[in-house]
């Protein structure tokens, strides 16, 4: 079978001929030739297949700091890449030319899992991510990859808005070290409205990392002005964060542009980030940053046993690191939650807008150059 028709996992034949996707809510049925809402599931001669495994919608090396992830592995290089489609229709889409793809030309690059985690030694990263669009619809690919990954000791990331039945979200997540998940708002009423998906099932996907896994999660809110930025839905996040997940669970909240069918709203103003993290900080939450907005102090990671700084970043650039690998602050030595390791002081792109890589012994040509496609999910790069 071609890589891009590979049998998929979860799904069950209805009475009626039509198969049901178990992969996510939306629980889609589809007659024969009829494609999922994702776009990249569908049903041929009565199987359910993924049809964009091993093809890419590109390839970037970026810093972790991007995704964004600020406990785990800072200052570290990863290899980012997606294919096409989503399981939501977000009309603030930041990246809508890639997950509202239609046409696999706009697959460019085709890569198997084992020749992604070879690039990924080569080119001197440290971790795999899956986004630019939603790895949950391409799950199958995404794990073997992590297989392959995990192999020659490479961590693996998800950039994901979450959105995924029990049976694989406990399946994906064994094989993910990371993951950023987007919290887009704090109603249903906006997932409703803005992404023609529900709340609910995000709220159990993060607290089912939270406390049933060992993967690391930092969570990320892109502020809309008008939308989800009030105070009282800032301060009711929050506190459900603080109360259910705990104080240690890194909190991203990122500055929104005009795009996709969004494009009537203005920019988020930084004052909106600023004051978004007070509320939040002032809610409990120990560890909470402000992205696609140049903001040290949002961006500086600060010991809550002295208020001391830690690690400062300028953009995705780490200016100044005190902490050492086992986590523990210098000053009065407060354990920090994440995966640190050994971190050099100027590493990382400083708006991470881009990077080259150079041409290596053993790596696809696909990643040879300057290779910049997608951003994170809903995270706009600035």
């Amino acid at each position: 079978m071609k890589a891009a028709l590979y049998p998929a996992r979860w799904w069950h034949r209805l009475e009626d001929g039509r198969l049901q996707c178990d992969l996510c809510p939306r629980d889609c049925k589809l007659g024969e030739g009829q494609r999922g809402a994702c776009f990249v599931r569908q049903n041929v001669a009565g199987e359910m297949i993924l049809t964009t495994y091993g093809r890419s919608s590109g390839f970037c090396v970026d810093p972790i700091e991007k995704k964004p992830l600020n406990h785990f592995l800072p200052g570290s290089r990863v290899l980012s890449f997606g294919t096409a489609g989503c399981n939501l229709m977000c009309k603030f889409c930041q990246n809508w030319d890639i997950s509202k793809a239609r046409s696999m030309d706009r697959l460019l690059d085709q890569a198997s899992p084992d020749d992604i985690a070879r690039a990924a030694e080569a080119s001197g990263c440290r971790s795999v991510a899956f986004t630019y669009n939603d790895p949950v619809i391409f799950a199958e690919y995404a794990m073997d990859t992590a297989d392959a990954c995990h192999e020659r000791g490479i961590r693996t990331v998800a950039v994901t808005a979450g959105y995924m039945h029990p049976e694989p979200r406990r399946t994906f997540y064994a094989k993910m070290d990371a993951a950023n998940v987007d919290l887009k708002a704090f109603t249903d009423a906006f997932y409703s409205r803005l992404s023609a998906a529900h709340l609910q099932p995000v709220l159990d996907t993060l607290r089912y990392l939270k406390h049933e896994t060992d993967t690391w999660l930092e969570i990320t809110t892109l502020l809309i002005p008008g939308q989800n930025d009030s105070t009282e839905e800032i301060t009711a996040l929050s506190e459900w964060i603080t109360r259910e997940l705990g104080p240690d669970v890194p909190l991203h909240f990122s500055a929104f542009h005009p795009d996709y069918r969004m494009t009537d709203l203005p920019p988020t103003p930084a004052a909106t980030l600023t004051r978004a993290r007070g509320i939040a900080l002032s809610a409990g939450l120990q560890y909470v940053y402000t992205g696609n907005v140049h903001d040290l102090s949002g961006g500086t990671t600060t010991c809550p046993g002295c208020r001391a700084p830690l690690i400062v970043r300028d953009w995705y650039r780490i200016e100044t690191n005190r902490l050492g690998p086992d986590g523990h602050c210098p000053d009065c030595g407060f354990r920090i939650p994440g995966h640190f390791g050994p971190l050099r002081v100027g590493s990382g792109d400083p708006r991470g807008l881009i990077q080259t890589v150079p041409i290596k012994p053993g790596m696809p040509q696909w990643l040879c150059g300057t290779i910049i496609l997608g951003n994170d999910v809903s995270q706009g790069t600035p």
